[in-house]
């Protein structure tokens, strides 16, 4: 697969060597040039030097050709206007990386549901660490052909979730609703703003990816 980052800091860096490991393609847009040719010693990946925000330059890193667009430079906006150019571009799928709560509503308005909040998660992280659970053993769980799949609900999504209509062996196993905890019934209505983690088989995750990414 082939993944293009927007911005080269310390999350894109290190997200990067762990593809370049595991024989994916990698481009970096960055646009400080010392950055450049400090990484250019270490990481054996594509760089291209300028504003990732620009659509000239996110048409240069080929959108036909890339499975994900991953927008990670310290700026909220720049990753959130970077976001809707690769967008419209035809990336494949489009990650930007957001600091500010405060942007997470814009984001699902705008369509950008895969936003990540690093802050967040790693809050839950540590929070859960302090108490003694064990992430590692969560995902020693999901073998085989499991696969966990997550969306944030949109205004269509605002129905029973027995009326999902979810693809074969799919599940939702739980939601955070304003943060908190939630185990659903098959009854239970989805809220905008939801985030909803489904428990499915692997053939279904390219379906929901277009489903819950368009």
């Amino acid at each position: 697969m082939r993944a293009v980052f927007v911005g080269a800091g310390s999350l894109a860096v290190m997200t990067a060597r762990h593809l370049l490991k595991r024989g994916h393609d990698v481009v970096m847009i960055e646009w400080n040039k010392e950055r450049i040719d400090a990484l250019a010693e270490e990481l054996d990946c594509g760089f291209l030097h300028g504003d990732g925000s620009k659509p000239a330059l996110l048409r240069e890193a080929d959108p036909s050709t890339t499975d994900f667009l991953f927008c990670l430079t310290g700026n909220d906006q720049t990753n959130i206007l970077a976001s809707l150019a690769g967008r419209s571009l035809g990336y494949g799928r489009v990650v930007p990386k957001i600091d500010d709560p405060e942007f997470e509503h814009l984001c699902i308005e705008l369509g950008l549901e895969d936003a990540i909040i690093p802050a967040r998660t790693t809050g839950r992280y540590l929070a859960d660490m302090f108490e003694g659970h064990d992430h590692m053993e969560i995902i020693a769980l999901v073998k085989d052909e499991a696969r966990v799949f997550s969306f944030v609900a949109r205004e269509a999504d605002e129905k029973p979730i027995n009326e999902l209509d979810l693809p074969q062996d799919s599940r939702v196993m739980f939601l955070y609703r304003d943060e908190k905890f939630t185990l659903p019934e098959s009854d239970s209505t989805l809220k905008r703003g939801d985030e909803v983690m489904i428990i499915t088989h692997s053939r279904n995750i390219e379906k929901l990816h277009q489903r819950w990414s368009a």
